[in-house]
């Protein structure tokens, strides 16, 4: 990338400087959050209740397998929107789209749109459509002589990101509508989409959090004088390579399109059935939507298989996450720590203050617990519980939780990396303007919350 030697950055994303470098520099990886935050809630447990170490061990031990099938979900949204954002057609449509922008300022915003909208359809696709779509544009950009900030493009990108939790693939609005989930458990019956995802409240305020941040994007956009760095070489990806050599009658039927096409409308018939009976979304039903989709755009086995190998590797840290916070959701329940935790968040909220506090607080536990399905198994009973002890609808503290956790990933490094490795740039790079992201979209959730809550 190259750079004119001139002043660096906006006067708001060089004041926003030391935050980013206290976040760079003393924020551990995801992983070591978790192990961290395991030893931090057993020594709470110790402190709190009346359990012994032998408890508390024996609780952590026996939750480690306790969301196994949630962890399959949380994997699967991940794999099947990197798969779906790499399928030929997806690529095709993002290569049009990033030929529309015709100013730098145009850019920024069109790609903040659409990679929140990309979010809102699936937070995997959304990252990684956010990521591509910069890339094309800054690429096609260049071409047509257009000035482009790239680290500006990539932050515009990540920061559709978000309202992800808000959307279709929310985690924690999901696992309430799933039956026979922790949550809907615990609660006695299923929370149903409609009073979450899809209340008229909350598509109001995602359509407030976009125009916020666009607006404060607008602001610290570099022009002028400001330090443009443009993409230096062209990083768009070629298509993922597909070994379909066919040799032997079995590879025949793999290089055919038959075989994922018919599994498809099957699986889109089912979807119809489904839908049509009065079902309702679920994380499963999220996950068979996205999986129909690919298996219609695929041309054939062969490239199904490589973009699975393609996407698998973004996988790993989660499931090897995952396990870490079921022990942790052991421990609270099994030593009673939740019951503790959420007698002491009564004590200092009220009905009124309810959203805004569980907001505020979740957006803390998610720089500890950076996925919102690891955050929903550990956050959620406590503010479910500390919901009906003071008389507040579970809705709210489902979609304070979702908004929490969306809200600080604009600082909290982990989902920024597959975006950072796809950009090749640091988080130091885009924080700047990622802070203020987080900054427009929080007064708006925070604002939401208050709202609805009084």
């Amino acid at each position: 990338m190259t750079q004119a030697p001139t002043k660096q950055g906006t006067t708001l994303s060089r004041a926003m400087r030391p935050v980013n470098r206290v976040v760079e520099n003393f924020i551990p990886s995801a992983l070591v959050f978790a192990i961290v935050l395991s030893f931090v809630v057993a020594l709470l447990a110790l402190i709190l209740t009346d359990s012994g170490p032998t408890q508390v061990v024996r609780t952590w031990g026996d939750g480690l397998s306790g969301l196994l099938a949630f962890m399959t979900q949380m994997a699967l949204i991940l794999m099947l929107g990197h798969v779906l954002a790499h399928t030929r057609p997806v690529r095709k449509i993002l290569r049009y789209l990033a030929s529309l922008p015709k100013t730098s300022m145009q850019a920024y915003m069109y790609v903040l749109l659409v990679a929140a909208v990309a979010s809102l359809i699936t937070w995997g696709l959304g990252l990684i459509v956010g990521a591509m779509l910069a890339k094309e544009v800054a690429a096609q950009g260049k071409e047509r002589g257009i000035k482009l900030h790239f680290p500006m493009l990539i932050a515009a990108g990540y920061s559709g990101y978000v309202v992800w939790h808000m959307g279709y693939s929310g985690s924690a609005p999901l696992t309430a509508a799933t039956p026979d989930s922790f949550v809907s458990e615990y609660l006695g019956s299923p929370v149903p989409v409609s009073e979450t995802t899809f209340a008229t409240w909350n598509l109001i305020a995602i359509v407030a959090v976009v125009a916020c941040v666009a607006f404060a994007l607008f602001l610290v956009a570099p022009r002028g004088e400001d330090t443009i760095i443009e993409l230096e070489q062209d990083l768009r990806e070629g298509d993922v390579e597909i070994d379909d050599e066919v040799v032997t009658p079995a590879d025949r039927v793999d290089a055919s399109r038959l075989p994922t096409l018919l599994v498809g409308l099957m699986l889109t018939f089912y979807l119809v059935l489904h839908f049509g009976d009065g079902g309702g979304l679920t994380l499963d039903i999220v996950n068979w939507t996205f999986l129909a989709l690919i298996l219609l755009l695929v041309r054939n086995p062969f490239e199904l298989i490589a973009l699975v190998r393609n996407a698998a590797s973004n996988v790993g840290e989660i499931l090897l996450q995952f396990p870490l916070y079921a022990g942790i959701m052991g421990i609270m329940g099994g030593t009673g720590l939740i019951a503790v935790l959420s007698d002491a968040f009564v004590s200092v909220a009220s009905p009124a203050t309810f959203g805004l506090l569980a907001f505020l607080s979740a957006g803390l536990v998610n720089f500890f617990v950076p996925s919102g399905g690891g955050q929903m198994a550990v956050q959620g009973p406590l503010l479910l519980d500390a919901a009906e002890k003071i008389g507040v609808d579970p809705s709210i503290a489902i979609m304070a939780l979702s908004y929490g956790d969306q809200w600080t990933n604009m600082i909290q490094p982990f989902w920024a990396l597959p975006v950072l490795a796809i950009a090749g740039l640091k988080m130091r790079d885009i924080l700047g303007y990622t802070t203020v992201t987080l900054i427009a979209s929080g007064i708006a959730m925070g604002a939401t919350m208050l709202i609805v809550s009084g």
